[in-house]
């Protein structure tokens, strides 16, 4: 069966109403012959998204009616492997020591992609095999800063990388560290990597039929928009990181995909604190 996530707005509702709301699922799925895999509460916007096995959406969104009477806003069809690489489970998780029920995390997620500037010249110029080295050398920087940051490789992008993290200041402080890491390999490397970065946070289901759609979109479009060694984020990172000092407007930019015109932000990243 196709596997779906939904998006329910619960503005008002506690932790506590959505596990036992989950568990009224959990008690009606098999007489709809459906799975409610796991969801994901976000208590500050008042969202929730659940993750199910089903033979459709409107039985999905039959089972939710029949047990509790809170439908999903929005359902899309999602691959568990992707949900998995952008959320870090597709099951719910184990409950603390001493408590009933699981710490459920709120879905909401920054996307950061890492772009090497010049790829193709850098191939043509050394060849294949030396241009893999630096490739793999870039890979080894950003999986190392990604560990340090708690972020997770979601995909390979060929002269990039795309990871996911739960916190935008934490994906933040991991792009910082990427640039000072490429400064320090870049001091002591005859062939020097220069890479840029772009950056944007999100819910899983928003507008459109991907996951985190719209989020991947702009952080792409930014990681593009951005000159080498330069870190550009978006307004929703700004609001989330809430420092000022880290950040300067760059400009509003014309990106492809977006119908108006997008504020961006440069991070900076040299000589400027963590946020």
């Amino acid at each position: 069966m196709p596997i779906f996530m939904d998006r329910h707005d619960l503005r008002g509702m506690t932790a506590a109403e959505i596990a036992s709301a989950h568990k009224l699922d959990l008690a009606t799925q098999e007489l709809y012959g459906v799975k409610f895999l796991t969801y994901w509460f976000d208590d500050q916007r008042g969202t929730a998204f659940c993750l199910v096995d089903a033979p459709d959406k409107d039985i999905a969104q039959r089972v939710h009616y029949e047990a509790h009477g809170h439908v999903a806003g929005e359902i899309i069809e999602v691959s568990l492997a992707v949900v998995e690489a952008f959320l870090g489970r597709i099951q719910d998780p184990e409950p603390p020591i001493g408590a009933e029920t699981p710490e459920m995390d709120a879905g909401h997620r920054t996307i950061m992609f890492t772009d090497i500037v010049g790829s193709t010249s850098m191939t043509e110029r050394l060849g294949d095999r030396s241009a893999t080295e630096l490739v793999r050398a870039h890979d080894s920087i950003v999986h190392r800063c990604l560990v340090g940051s708690g972020g997770r490789e979601v995909k390979h992008t060929g002269d990039g990388i795309m990871a996911s993290f739960a916190s935008a200041a934490d994906a933040v402080q991991c792009a910082m560290a990427v640039q000072r890491e490429f400064r320090a390999f870049n001091s002591s490397n005859p062939e020097p990597l220069h890479v840029r970065i772009g950056l944007d946070c999100g819910e899983p289901v928003a507008d459109g039929n991907d996951l985190f759609g719209s989020t991947v979109q702009l952080a792409a479009r930014l990681c593009s928009a951005a000159s080498g060694d330069q870190i550009l984020v978006s307004e929703n990172i700004c609001r989330e990181c809430g420092d000022a000092g880290a950040f300067q407007r760059s400009r509003r930019r014309r990106l492809k995909g977006f119908s108006q015109l997008v504020s961006s932000f440069e991070c900076q990243w040299v000589g400027s604190r963590t946020p």
